[in-house]
């Protein structure tokens, strides 16, 4: 008799998971509530807003042949500024890390790991270039003007030292463009080529002392972002129409 009624509840249970659901009937747990595309689309903008938020309030910033003093002033009168600029960066690498994360599962072995080696090096070095930038404007005043200028120094050199990081995960996709079958579009293999070059050439900035190429200067904070950032848009909107692509979704449910 016991046997009969745990049969029967077995049964009855099967078939309920079984049955479609239907009016607000609840979901099923395991049901994801954002899939990898909007995560992505929300994550770039997000990433791309706190970039230009965080330049934005920078404004115009000493150069690398400014004197000691200037440098110590201009701290003084933007330590506000500086703060905020370290304070979107701290958000900018979460943003940036689940654009890497979820572009990575677009790309084939061993293109994808070299490509987040690259993304993880470029969140570590900004992360760097951002602390001098918040440590200098803690206290300004106090800071001597010689301190502050080795300091601002250091964070220069995040520009023409950031090529290295660029260069890989550019490389590292472009390259899948250079197959006779190649997984991503003529469109985006050529501004990978276009930016790939450029920031070859940007590191030539380690040399630099002043004018375009000094470290911190045009070519890097102009130049050589603009690129960086199409090339980066560009692989944002291929990952984009890529994981709509049905074989891709399976793999990553």
């Amino acid at each position: 008799m016991h046997l009969q009624s745990a049969a029967r509840s077995v049964s009855t249970a099967a078939a309920l998971r079984s049955r479609p659901l239907r009016g607000n009937q609840r979901r099923p747990a395991n049901r994801r509530w954002m899939s990898q595309r909007t995560a992505l689309a929300i994550a770039a903008l997000c990433a791309g807003a706190l970039y230009l938020v965080g330049a934005i309030s920078l404004g115009s910033t000493p150069k690398v042949s400014d004197s000691p003093a200037v440098v110590a002033r201009w701290f003084i009168d933007h330590r506000d500024a500086a703060r905020l600029y370290a304070w979107t960066a701290a958000f900018a690498s979460l943003a940036f890390a689940v654009v890497a994360g979820i572009v990575r599962g677009v790309l084939p072995a061993p293109s994808r790991d070299v490509f987040l080696l690259g993304a993880g090096a470029f969140i570590a070095e900004t992360a760097v270039q951002a602390w001098c930038w918040a440590a200098l404007a803690l206290h300004p005043a106090a800071t001597r003007p010689a301190t502050a200028r080795v300091v601002l120094d250091v964070a220069s050199y995040w520009g023409p030292l950031l090529t290295g990081a660029t260069t890989t995960m550019i490389g590292a996709v472009t390259v899948l463009g250079l197959r006779s079958r190649a997984p991503i579009p003529h469109w985006l293999t050529g501004i990978g080529l276009v930016a790939f070059a450029e920031q070859a050439v940007e590191t030539i900035t380690v040399f630099g002392t002043h004018g375009f190429i000094a470290p911190g200067g045009a070519m890097n904070a102009v130049l050589g972002a603009a690129l960086t950032a199409i090339w980066l848009a560009g692989l944002v909107v291929w990952a984009f129409q890529r994981l709509a692509t049905p074989n891709l979704q399976a793999q990553s449910a």
